[in-house]
């Protein structure tokens, strides 16, 4: 739980970055790894549902490599 912990900022920023390719977004609520991790999944969605599935994955690829 710790690494999730320390890591949550950076999967913050993924899904913020994420967001910001759908559209503007008011910022969202930092719940804890738990719900950062379903921020993350609903944002990679929106970014590929409004057409920008290529940058959503090199961003998710991006994370992965951060992440190890």
């Amino acid at each position: 739980m710790d690494r999730a912990s320390a890591l949550c900022p950076r999967v913050r920023a993924s899904a913020r970055a994420l967001f910001d390719l759908s559209g503007p977004t008011d910022d969202f609520a930092e719940l804890g790894p738990v719900a950062t991790m379903d921020q993350l999944k609903v944002a990679a969605y929106d970014a590929s549902a409004s057409g920008h599935g290529d940058a959503a994955a090199q961003e998710l690829l991006r994370l992965r490599h951060v992440i190890g």
